[in-house]
């Protein structure tokens, strides 16, 4: 299933109320591929759709979720599943696990296992494979590409 396709599902017809949090360090090279991708949506804003670039700490972006009162909750951040540099792939909470699959302190799965009993929606994690994570390096030319790529992507899903 391609990116397209699988946002689509999630998202459904019609989505109502969009979050996407934005998630990375952006002095650590490709791991501000979220925080990125979120600066090219604010570019061309949506209506219904909050776009919070949270770096390392989402957990700390809680209540601005909460008060939006959304109805899907789209994560983005750099994730190595062993892909190919710039490869995305999309990730539920119960695939996460216990995995160390984010770069961040605090595991992905207690913001989004928090987002999902209080606000009782879906959480989904759109997972974006580094090619390299070192302090103070720049995002690599895949990165880049994927984040123009992503954004293109859920501005044409969620401006319809």
């Amino acid at each position: 299933m391609s990116l397209e396709q699988g946002l689509r599902e999630y998202f459904g017809a019609k989505p109502r109320r969009v979050v996407i949090v934005g998630v990375g360090n952006p002095i650590r090279g490709d791991d501000a591929v979220g925080p990125r991708i979120i600066e090219l949506l604010e570019e061309k804003p949506l209506d219904d759709v909050l776009a919070l670039n949270t770096e390392s700490v989402p957990e700390a972006f809680t209540g601005k979720v909460e008060e939006f009162k959304p109805t899907h909750v789209l994560m983005v951040d750099a994730a190595n599943f062993r892909g190919a540099p710039g490869e995305t792939k999309l990730i539920t909470a119960e695939h996460i696990g216990g995995q160390a699959i984010s770069t961040h302190s605090l595991p992905l799965t207690i913001f989004i296992t928090y987002i999902e009993k209080s606000l009782g929606v879906d959480v989904l994690l759109l997972g974006i494979q580094p090619m390299s994570i070192g302090l103070g390096e720049p995002m690599t030319e895949p990165l880049e590409a994927a984040a123009v790529s992503v954004s293109n992507t859920l501005y044409q899903i969620l401006s319809k």
